[in-house]
């Protein structure tokens, strides 16, 4: 059985003691107070992704549907299965591929994942990956172009705004409501 004597570990001889205010250990965490300055503020844009994601999968469905449908007839009439037709249903399924495609471009790519907010800028990732970089919150120029309210489709209000970048370049951006709050750029 181990002894619950103190074990003594020998120092190299020209070591010193150092005190707990010159040197914190190692495994210690830091606190609130010693969090590095200008962390960004990280807000998710929930309610609109889920918006894209809803009006998605009812565009898909709906496409799929069709598609489904206009083959089932083309299978069922007479001379659905000669060659011209085979070169029929290959057009229409790359029209049906093309569709689909546009749709998740036009269904998510407006759509924000995050928006960072910093001391000197706000960054907004796009739904691609892509980072865009604006002015500070105090700076930035929103302007509501649409509201849709909370529905079926999301379960918070979400806007369509029309942001400048610094370029003076517009992005047009579907956010949650109050994620950027609205600051209508200056009539030129």
């Amino acid at each position: 059985m181990a002894s619950p004597r103190a074990i003594r570990i020998p120092r190299a001889s020209g070591a010193t003691s150092r005190t707990a205010s010159e040197d914190p250990p190692p495994w210690s965490t830091p606190g609130p107070e010693a969090a590095p300055v200008g962390k960004p503020d990280i807000r998710y844009n929930q309610a609109a992704l889920e918006r894209a994601r809803r009006l998605l999968v009812i565009y898909l469905g709906t496409l799929l549907v069709l598609y489904v449908g206009f083959v089932l007839l083309d299978r069922s009439s007479p001379g659905g299965t000669s060659s011209v037709a085979e070169t029929g249903m290959i057009y229409f399924s790359a029209i049906a591929a093309a569709l689909a495609i546009g749709g998740i471009w036009v269904a998510a790519g407006p759509v924000p994942r995050t928006v960072e907010v910093r001391p000197d800028s706000v960054v907004i990732r796009e739904s691609w990956g892509t980072r865009r970089k604006f002015p500070p919150v105090g700076e930035i120029r929103v302007s509501v172009v649409h509201r849709y309210p909370r529905s079926f489709l999301s379960s918070r209000a979400v806007e369509a705004v029309e942001v400048l970048d610094e370029a003076g370049h517009r992005r047009t951006y579907h956010l949650e409501e109050g994620l950027l709050p609205e600051r209508r750029p200056d009539p030129r």
